[in-house]
C-alpha cells in the first residue's frame, strides 16, 4: 500500500497549471510548423478525424505540402484479393476499415481492382452480361479518403470500348500530383496495332496521345506498373515483347520503348515472377528452372536512370521449409510472391510470399517470417493477383 502522504493543491495551484497547460496548447496551436512535425507522427486514422477540429486545421492538413510530406512516410499496411481487404498485421488498428471495394463503389455489382498506383486503385465492374452489352465501368478510389471518382468512357464509343487491352494509372505526388489513366486499345485485330489513349483528371477528358504504333512481338498488357513518368510492361512469358510508355513525352517517337532486362537474360530464358515499385524503386523478380536453386531469389532494382538493373537482395527461401513445407510440391516451387515493400528504414523490407494454403511476410535483411492469413474458410484461395494498399492523404 502507498503511505506517501499527498499534497493537496491549493485552488490557486491548480489554476496556475490549468493556465500554463492553457498557455502551452495556444502555442503548439498557434506555431504550423510545430503543429506540423506533431501531426505528421500521427496514424492516418487520426489525421482525418482531426480535420473536422478547425477550419485552421482542415486547412492545414489539406495543404498538398503536408500530405506530400505525409505520404513520404506512408506505410503499406496490406494487400487487396479480388475487392477485400488483408492487412499484413490484423491486430494494427490503424489499418483502414475497408471490408470490401464493392459496398464503397457499387453494391450490386461485382468489382475488380486492376491497379493499385502510390494509395490509388484503378477498379472496374466486372459482371455479365452487362460488360457484353456497355463494357466495363472503371474507377479511380483512394481507400484513405474513401474517395471515388468514376472515369468517362474513352473516346470512340461502344467499339472502342470493346476492344480495350490495358487501363492502367499514373499518379505520384512529385511527377505526376493530377492522377491520370492510360488506355491501350486494339486498332486492328488481326495485327498487333495498337492506340494510346490518355485520360488526365486535371481536365477531365481524353486524348488520343498515339494514334497507332505496332509491336514486334505479342505484349503482355497485364499488370502495368508506373514509375517516373511512365507505365511499364514486364515480359510475362516467352517471346514476349516488354514495352513502356513515357506519358508525357511530346513527340511519338519518344514514348515508346524497350524495357531493358538483366545482362545476360533474355525474355525466351525467363518468366516474371514479380514486377512492381516500392517507395520510388522499381523491382523485377525472374523465374528461371533451375532445380535446387529455384528456392534463391534474386530481386532486381532499376537502376535511377532507367539503363539497367542491379541485385538489389538475395533471399533464400529455402530457410522456410521448415514451417512452411507447401512452398515445394512435387520438387518444385509451389509458392507466388505477391509483393515487395520497402520500408521507411532499410531494415522494415519485406517480401510477401503466397503459399498454396497462407500469405506469410518475409523480412529480407533478418529473416524474420511472420503469418497473414491462413486460407482455410477464406475465398481468398484462387486469387491469382493481389494489389498492393499504400496509405495516401491526397485528394482528386
Amino acid at each position: 500500500m502507498d503511505t506517501t502522504p499527498k499534497i493537496k493543491k491549493t485552488p490557486q495551484q491548480q489554476a496556475s497549471m490549468d493556465q500554463q497547460s492553457t498557455q502551452s496548447g495556444a502555442v503548439v496551436g498557434s506555431n504550423d510548423t510545430l503543429l506540423t512535425d506533431i501531426l505528421l507522427r500521427l496514424p492516418v486514422t487520426s489525421i482525418l478525424r482531426f480535420k473536422s477540429v478547425s477550419k485552421h486545421w482542415y486547412s492545414l492538413l489539406g495543404q498538398k505540402h503536408f500530405t506530400h510530406r505525409y505520404d513520404t512516410h506512408s506505410k503499406s499496411p496490406g494487400v487487396f484479393a479480388r475487392d477485400k481487404y488483408i492487412p499484413f498485421d490484423a491486430e494494427d488498428p490503424n489499418t483502414p476499415p475497408v471490408d470490401t471495394l464493392s459496398s464503397y463503389i457499387d453494391s450490386f455489382t461485382s468489382v475488380r481492382v486492376l491497379q493499385s498506383c502510390n494509395g490509388l486503385l484503378l477498379c472496374c465492374t466486372d459482371q455479365w452480361p452487362k460488360i457484353r452489352k456497355s463494357g466495363h465501368k472503371y474507377y479511380v478510389f483512394n481507400p484513405t479518403t474513401k474517395q471515388l471518382a468514376l472515369i468517362p468512357s474513352v473516346l470512340g464509343g461502344l467499339k472502342a470500348r470493346k476492344t480495350i487491352r490495358f487501363m492502367g494509372l499514373a499518379f505520384h505526388q512529385t511527377d505526376c500530383a493530377h492522377y491520370k489513366v492510360v488506355c491501350i486499345r486494339n486498332v486492328l485485330s488481326y495485327v498487333e496495332s495498337y492506340q494510346v489513349q490518355v485520360y488526365s483528371s486535371d481536365t477531365r477528358e481524353w486524348k488520343i496521345s498515339t494514334e497507332s504504333f505496332s509491336a514486334t512481338k505479342p505484349v503482355f498488357f497485364g499488370q502495368g506498373v508506373y514509375w517516373k513518368g511512365a507505365v511499364y510492361w514486364a515480359p510475362y512469358y516467352e517471346n514476349s515483347d516488354h514495352l513502356y510508355f513515357k506519358i508525357d513525352a511530346e513527340q511519338a517517337e519518344q514514348q515508346l520503348g524497350t524495357l531493358p532486362l538483366p545482362v545476360g537474360l533474355t525474355s525466351s530464358k525467363i518468366m516474371t515472377m514479380y514486377f512492381g515499385e516500392s517507395r520510388g524503386h522499381l523491382h523485377l523478380i525472374l523465374h528461371m528452372d533451375r532445380g535446387d536453386d529455384s528456392l534463391l531469389l534474386n530481386v532486381y532494382e532499376m537502376l535511377s536512370d532507367h539503363s539497367g538493373w542491379f541485385v538489389k537482395y538475395q533471399v533464400q527461401l529455402g530457410e522456410l521449409l521448415g514451417a512452411f513445407p507447401e512452398m515445394v510440391s512435387e520438387d518444385r516451387y509451389d509458392f507466388k510472391v505477391i509483393d515487395v515493400v520497402r520500408g521507411e528504414e532499410e531494415g522494415d523490407s519485406f517480401v510477401v510470399l503466397k503459399t498454396s494454403k497462407r500469405i506469410i511476410t518475409y523480412n529480407v535483411h533478418d529473416k524474420s517470417f511472420k503469418l497473414v492469413l491462413s486460407f482455410a474458410g477464406h475465398s481468398y484461395e484462387g486469387s491469382l493477383v493481389f494489389h498492393r494498399y499504400t496509405e495516401t492523404l491526397s485528394l482528386f
